[in-house]
């Protein structure tokens, strides 16, 4: 996370279901010079325009529906109406999934209910100067969910566009064997340009960075 002064104040604008926390943490905001409070309200579709209205720069929420993957919610129509707004969840559970939902949300702060004012407060600071925070416990969490989901592009992207001659397939059965590009052009009577050719292609077409994972693309397929 990032600490330090900001620039300008930031315009803050509390959104909680209880009035009592609302209340507290507003007085608590208004304290921080760097810290300028336009508003705070419940979570409801009046509050939308509410927040336009104030020119707020970021959103503290404690109110997120994780099931909602429709897009049809509350937070959604917020960030169509108000789409350069940042959001900083606060008061959330130690889900996995639910912060990872978040992140897909757009969400770029996500704390705690255990966290304390001061790791409320440096959120809202690293959210306001463009970063993202969230605890580091899930830091592994967001690592993971990347990897998979990339993973999981290259196989869809691979089931979808591989069209593998018969050539290109006999080439790759060898790749599989572990002949290197000479050995392949020995066997198949080809220059080793053209198996050279042949693999970049067929690399290409399944999107792998290298011959290996290609054969293994085009294994999952088959």
């Amino acid at each position: 996370m990032i600490s330090g002064k900001m620039s300008s104040p930031v315009s803050v604008y509390v959104v909680a279901e209880n009035r009592l926390l609302r209340e507290t943490l507003v007085r608590l905001f208004r304290k921080r010079s760097e810290i300028n409070i336009v508003g705070d309200t419940c979570c409801s579709d009046s509050s939308i325009e509410h927040i336009a209205t104030a020119s707020s720069d970021l959103l503290l929420l404690d109110c997120f529906d994780a099931n909602n993957t429709s897009g049809d919610d509350w937070l959604s129509a917020l960030q169509e109406s108000i789409p350069e707004i940042k959001v900083v969840l606060f008061g959330m559970d130690e889900d996995p999934d639910i912060f990872i939902q978040a992140v897909r949300r757009g969400v770029a702060g996500y704390v705690l209910k255990n966290a304390s004012a001061t790791e409320l407060l440096e959120a809202v600071r690293t959210v306001a100067q463009g970063e993202a925070t969230c605890p580091l416990k899930f830091c592994k969490v967001l690592f993971k969910a990347v990897a998979s989901q990339n993973a999981d592009d290259k196989e869809g992207r691979a089931a979808t566009q591989v069209d593998l001659t018969n050539r290109q397939r006999q080439l790759m059965s060898l790749v599989a064997m572990g002949l290197s590009n000479k050995e392949i052009a020995a066997n198949l009577n080809l220059s080793e340009f053209t198996v050279k050719n042949h693999i970049y292609r067929v690399m290409k077409q399944v999107d792998a960075q290298t011959r290996h994972e290609a054969v293994s693309l085009i294994r999952n397929i088959d």
